[in-house]
Order: structure tokens, then sequence, then C-alpha cells
């Protein structure tokens, strides 16, 4: 093997080996808190959509829920929350997680905060995104886990309108305007805390009432 083959076949297998691969977090802090229960506190919504929050807040027990942690039901929290004089996601995310565990006798508290939760128009499709940041804080006020998670999408137009270009045109028009007038942020943010909590590399450890899958 010639000296310019060797230098191509180093070269390949040192870029093969310099794939970037996801840093693990210190989980120190989370080990030593241990948290065996999580409240889920009322979102921060800094998106325009004002149904935004309840939206997010249903769908955050589950997999919390499914990692092996007792979850405080989240509407019951947030009306003891609202008798306290907390109505607003802001108010609550300024109060220490000491006072708020307090409250309910939880470990930790999880504040989550909606970055993005919106769908842009661009004639011929529609990008659906949502952006949320996580803060899972002991009841001592100490943070012990944290995540950001970005996902968009745009629908598939499906057509089969082979043939026929101004058809076509016309269906991934019709297509996205439906997805503007309408946008699904449900399914992405299923994905979002399904990939944060459970799937991601810096997921939540499993928790004492975790189950195993048979």
């Amino acid at each position: 093997m010639n000296r310019r083959l060797w230098l191509a076949v180093f070269t390949a297998l040192s870029l093969t080996g310099c794939v970037t691969q996801p840093i693990k977090r210190d989980m120190s802090a989370f080990t030593a808190a241990a948290p065996r229960s999580i409240l889920v506190v009322p979102v921060v919504n800094k998106s325009l959509d004002v149904d935004a929050p309840n939206y997010v807040l249903a769908t955050l027990p589950v997999p919390i829920a499914e990692k092996g942690y007792y979850v405080f039901p989240v509407n019951t929290a947030k009306v003891v929350l609202e008798q306290e004089g907390f109505y607003e996601g802001e108010r609550v995310h300024q109060q220490p997680a000491s006072a708020l565990s307090k409250l309910f006798g939880s470990d930790a508290v999880l504040y989550v905060t909606i970055n993005r939760w919106d769908a842009q128009f661009a004639v011929f499709t529609t990008t659906v995104t949502v952006d949320f940041s996580y803060r899972l804080v002991s009841k001592d006020d100490v943070e012990i886990w944290s995540e950001k998670k970005r996902m968009q999408y745009q629908p598939n137009n499906n057509n089969n309108s082979a043939g026929s270009p101004m058809a076509a045109l016309l269906t991934a028009v019709i297509t996205a305007a439906v997805a503007r007038a309408a946008p699904n942020y449900m399914p992405l943010t299923k994905q979002a805390n399904q990939q944060v909590f459970i799937l991601g590399p810096n997921a939540l450890p499993d928790g004492p009432y975790r189950v195993a899958k048979p």
C-alpha cells in the first residue's frame, strides 16, 4: 500500500473516531437529593398562545411517573397554589422550591418554561416549533437536574398529483395553510418530554417506583 493510500485510510479512521458523543452531566446533586416525589408547578409561558401552559402541564406527569417517581396531581396542585395567591406561572417560579415543597411535602419541584410554541407559515409549508426549558430543584433549593428541548415539525403533504405540478402546488399551499390555522402541538410536546425525561442522554435516573418492562 503506497503512502498516499495509507494517509487516506488513516484520515478516514481518524474522522470516524471523532464523532461527537453527548456529554453526560454530573448527577451527584441528584443522587444526594434522592427524590422520590416531584411537584410539577404551573408552566411559565413566553409564547403568545394563552392555552399553551395548560396543554404542556397536562403532558408532564406521565413520563415522570414512568421513570418511577410519585407526581402530585397537577390540577390539584394548581388549585392549591391559587388558594395561596399564586395564579400565574411567573409568580410560582419566583418561589423557592423549599417553600413550595413544604406546602405539598414533595422532595423536589419541577419548573418548566415554554420558550417557543408557534407555527411559521411560508406559503408552501408550515413549521411547527416547540421549545422548552426544564429545571428540577430539591426541597433544599439545590438544582439537581436541568434540560432544554426544541423540536420542529413540517406536515407531510402526501400529495399524489403525479403529472400535475399545479395540483401538487395547490395541495402544498392548502396543507400549509391548514397547519398554520390549527397547528397540532401535542405530538411534538409529548415527544419532547419523552426524550427529555426517558430517552435522552441526560434523562432522569430511574426513580424508586420504576417498574421494569418485561
